[in-house]
This record gives structure tokens, C-alpha cells and sequence, in this order.
């Protein structure tokens, strides 16, 4: 049996073991993301390794249950619960360093972890990118695979077919050189419109992550799943704890439906919200403001203006409620507008 198929058998079976104790079964799993490990020089998407070990340290002490990928998305497909400390780890674009600080640190622990890879910063051997032979060597080693189109480029703003061949030929590079599709995809950037997921849901891919904030739960669109971002600034051993204690503010009717929006307007956000929560406990931030913004509250749905027009490039909203038991649900959503530079 291959290593990587062995080691799926294995983590479902202790899924099996640990969702059937009692008290441990839930719905949702938050997973993080993560870009480059000890960098310092490149802050933006760099961890430091303190704040790394920290956060590791904090899911070893409070009895967090690190899952792969694949077995979060076959419960949550499954209606099968999982641990009610449940977090799967993530890396984009395939750095040296997930290989040389991250991994290590995992496969200590007996950890999982996904890497997507954008394939073409691979193929012309940039500095501080892993090659395909480390890249297979950490598939052999345990480490699941997914898709992050080949030029990671800004591929929401391409015309359809352009986005699917860009996604295809980061695929067949895969193919190519590991002998595996995979089955999950990442947004470069995080940006994705409703024609680009649709892109994605087209060509076969199970799930789409962004790079927006909140807790993956089974009510949640499988091409729009939310990911912590872990970086110096927002990876803070006190973020790390709120992020991995959160679960999803389950809400449905979210407007706009569209995520590709004109730079220059104040759009109005909404949603409405389920089970009996409280509206008027919601708090809504957006990035273009400083504090918490204004909401109208009917009923049961919650309404928000921009503070600001939007500027070229990704915006994002985050809205929070206590969940009375010292945590929060959480429900965030990115944006993005023509003409964003990074």
C-alpha cells in the first residue's frame, strides 16, 4: 500500500476512535494557513519560529486534534462528527522553509499538514522554494498535496478559460511530477469571484479554500471555506487562541453573492442569522474602517455599509458573537476589486 494511502487509513480509523468518546463530537474544524516559517525577513508571510512553537505548544496543552485535511472535509461531506477540538494545518506556495522548520516540528508530533503548491515558482528553481524532489520526498513523508494554479497569478481577474487553463496546467505539472491530481485548491491570494469558483467546482475540485477568517462547518459553500491567516502581525499567541476556538456563525442569504466588486463603491453587506442567535450581540468589523461598524438589525438579518469605498485590491469583512462559553462564532468573507497591487 502507498505510504500516503497508509497513512489516510490510519488518521481515519483515529478519527473513528476519537469522535466516538463522548463529549468530543462536533460539526466544524478551524484550519490555518500558513506561508513561511523563520523568514523574518519577509514579515508578511512569515511565522516566526517562536510564535510557530507557541502555537503548536498551545495545541499539545489544550488537547487539540491536528487532522488531515482530506479527513475534515470527508466528515464534514459525510455528516460524520469530529473532535470538538479539531484544527488542520496549512502552507501556500511551497517555500523551503515548510520543509526545513515547519515539517520537522510536525512530524514530531505525529502531525499532518497540506501544502498547496503553485507550480511554476517551482519549475524555475526560484530561491527559497522547495524543488520537486523535496516536494515528493514530503509526499512520501506523510504530506498531502493540493492545487494553487501554476502562475499564482491574480487568476479572478482572467477570463474563464484563461483560469482553467492556468489551474490545468498547475495539475498537470502536479501529474506530472508526483503521479497525483489533487482534489483541493487554494485561491491564490484568496480571491475567487463566482465565476472562478465555478471554474473550480467544474473541473473536479472537492473543495477551495480562501484566505478569509472564520471556522469551516458543514453549512459553509465548499468553495468559499475560510483559513486563519498566520502571520508576524497576526500570529500573536493571543489570535492563536481566539482563531482556533472559534466555530462558524451559522448564517445563510449572504449578499452580495458576488465577490469581485467595483473599486470606489460602499457596498452594503448582509446576511441573516440562525438558531435562535441573537442579532443584536453581532459585531462587525470591515477593513476599510478602524473599529466596529454601525449595523441595521431587522429581524433576523444584519446589514452593514463599507465605512469607505473600496480601493483596488482585497477587502474583508469579519463578524463575530460570543458563544457563552468564552469563545466566539465567527463569519468573515473576502473581496476583492480590479486593480489591487501586492
Amino acid at each position: 500500500m502507498p505510504t500516503t494511502m497508509f497513512l489516510r487509513h490510519c488518521w481515519a480509523a483515529l478519527l473513528v476512535l476519537l469522535v466516538t468518546a463522548p463529549a468530543v463530537a462536533a460539526d466544524h474544524t478551524v484550519v490555518l494557513m500558513y506561508h513561511r516559517f523563520g523568514e523574518d525577513d519577509v514579515p508578511l508571510t512569515n511565522i516566526r519560529l517562536e510564535q510557530f512553537e507557541a502555537h503548536l505548544e498551545h495545541l499539545e496543552a489544550e488537547g487539540y486534534s491536528v487532522l488531515p485535511l482530506a479527513t475534515v472535509l470527508d466528515a464534514l461531506a459525510d455528516g460524520e462528527p469530529l473532535p470538538e477540538k479539531a484544527v488542520a494545518i496549512t502552507a501556500d506556495d511551497a517555500y523551503l522553509s515548510v520543509m526545513t522548520e515547519a515539517w520537522p516540528r510536525l512530524k514530531a508530533r505525529g502531525w499532518p499538514m497540506t501544502l498547496f503548491v503553485a507550480t511554476d515558482p517551482v519549475d524555475q528553481g526560484l530561491r527559497r522554494y522547495l524543488s520537486w524532489d523535496q516536494i515528493r520526498q514530503l509526499r512520501d513523508e506523510g504530506m498531502e498535496i493540493g492545487g494553487h494554479s501554476a502562475s499564482h497569478g491574480h487568476i479572478t481577474f482572467m477570463d474563464p478559460a484563461a483560469a482553467r487553463a492556468d489551474v490545468a496546467r498547475g495539475m498537470e505539472r502536479l501529474q506530472t511530477e508526483l503521479g497525483q491530481s489533487p482534489d483541493v485548491f487554494a485561491y491564490p491570494f484568496g480571491e475567487y469571484s463566482l465565476r472562478l469558483r465555478k471554474v473550480i467546482s467544474d473541473m473536479g475540485f472537492r473543495a477551495a479554500f480562501g484566505q478569509h477568517s472564520g471556522a469551516v462547518g458543514r453549512r459553509r459553500d465548499r468553495f468559499d471555506l475560510p483559513r486563519f491567516a498566520m502571520n508576524e502581525r497576526y500570529g500573536e499567541i493571543s489570535r492563536f487562541r481566539t482563531a482556533v476556538g472559534t466555530r462558524p456563525l451559522p448564517v445563510h442569504d449572504a449578499t452580495p453573492a458576488e465577490t469581485q466588486l467595483e473599486a470606489g463603491s460602499r457596498p452594503t453587506f448582509a446576511f441573516r442569522l440562525d438558531d435562535g442567535l441573537r442579532p443584536g450581540a453581532v459585531t462587525c468589523y470591515h477593513s476599510t474602517g478602524s473599529g466596529a461598524v454601525d449595523l441595521d438589525i431587522e429581524g433576523d438579518r444584519v446589514a452593514f455599509q463599507a465605512p469607505a469605498p473600496l480601493q483596488p485590491g482585497r477587502s474583508r469583512f469579519n463578524c463575530t458573537l460570543p458563544d457563552g462559553a468564552g469563545g466566539w462564532y465567527w463569519f468573515g468573507r473576502q473581496f476583492v476589486a480590479l486593480g489591487g497591487k501586492d
